[in-house]
């Protein structure tokens, strides 16, 4: 096996290879003025089956477009088998038809990466597992959820109440609170498909004198997280903690969410940011071992 760390992933394919005691071909990559970019492989993948580390964070379109050449220059150069491990998959949330006439993104994406040569797609929390076994190529959908939870449980938090952001995600405080066993919920939330509003349902929780660690997939603006926070800390909560697997934290959500109450940002390395503390090389080491 030989792993290929793309341009957005460097230092989590490193970390991947380094787990698998295997080799590393590192890829040459460059912007020309015309804004096209370049791929070239520094080294042999004939006969190898191939790792493709490369996020698809924004901006997400030149980071595909990275993945697609890489995926086709492996195909060209005659690898054995491609398996790309994009920790954070681009256009996954538009994972079905809400309007009539839409693209339906995410199935372009995964039938682009097929065309291009790969035989696998390993991703992590994606927003809805459920739409990747319609298409034809494996995609292994892997959650770093317990590890988001062991990071705050090594850091003194275990016993702490697990949020999750809507109903349909109560799958993600559970998986937290099997780490932390301080109990889970979650909280409701509604989504304007034209406008993109959220509101959040005001019920009651058992928050009070407690830490909270809310945890989400994704949080991209911040809007939904913040008004989480907002709640849980007018229930009375002793402290709360915003926890996501993809800490995207468009523009200035950080300092935003910072600013709504919340005690702490802890993201994984599928995006690389200032919060990214918890690393997934073990979970997809894991996953690429077997």
């Amino acid at each position: 096996m030989i792993v290929v760390p793309g341009p957005a992933s460097q230092e989590l394919g490193q970390k991947i290879a380094e787990l698998l005691k295997t080799k590393v071909v590192p890829v040459e990559f460059k912007r020309f003025p015309d804004g096209e970019v370049y791929i070239r492989f520094d080294g042999k993948v004939e006969a190898e089956d191939v790792v493709i580390v490369q996020t698809t964070s924004p901006p997400q379109n030149e980071k595909l477009l990275q993945l697609f050449l890489m995926v086709d220059n492996a195909k060209d150069l005659k690898a054995k088998t491609i398996t790309t491990v994009v920790p954070y998959l681009a256009y996954s949330r538009q994972d079905r038809r809400f309007r009539p006439g839409e693209a339906f993104s995410i199935k372009t994406i995964v039938t682009l990466l097929e065309a291009c040569g790969a035989h696998k797609i390993i991703t992590v929390n994606v927003h809805n597992p459920e739409v990747l076994k319609a298409f034809k190529i494996r995609v292994e959908d892997l959650s770093a959820i317990s590890l988001l939870a062991e990071y705050f449980k090594n850091q003194g938090f275990n016993g702490a109440f697990s949020l999750s952001l809507g109903k349909k995600a109560q799958a993600i405080a559970a998986e937290a609170n099997n780490v932390l066993k301080g109990g889970h919920g979650y909280i409701e939330t509604r989504r304007d498909r034209l406008t993109g509003k959220v509101t959040v349902e005001k019920k009651a929780l058992p928050v009070k004198g407690r830490d909270v660690i809310i945890f989400d997939d994704i949080i991209s603006s911040g809007g939904t997280m913040i008004k989480a926070i907002g709640w849980v800390k007018e229930q009375g909560a002793r402290s709360v903690y915003a926890a996501c697997v993809h800490p995207l934290l468009v523009g200035d959500a950080e300092d935003k969410i910072m600013k709504s109450g919340a005690d702490g940002i802890v993201g994984t390395d599928c995006v690389p940011s200032s919060v990214s503390l918890v690393s997934v090389a073990p979970l997809v080491a894991k996953a690429l071992a077997k």
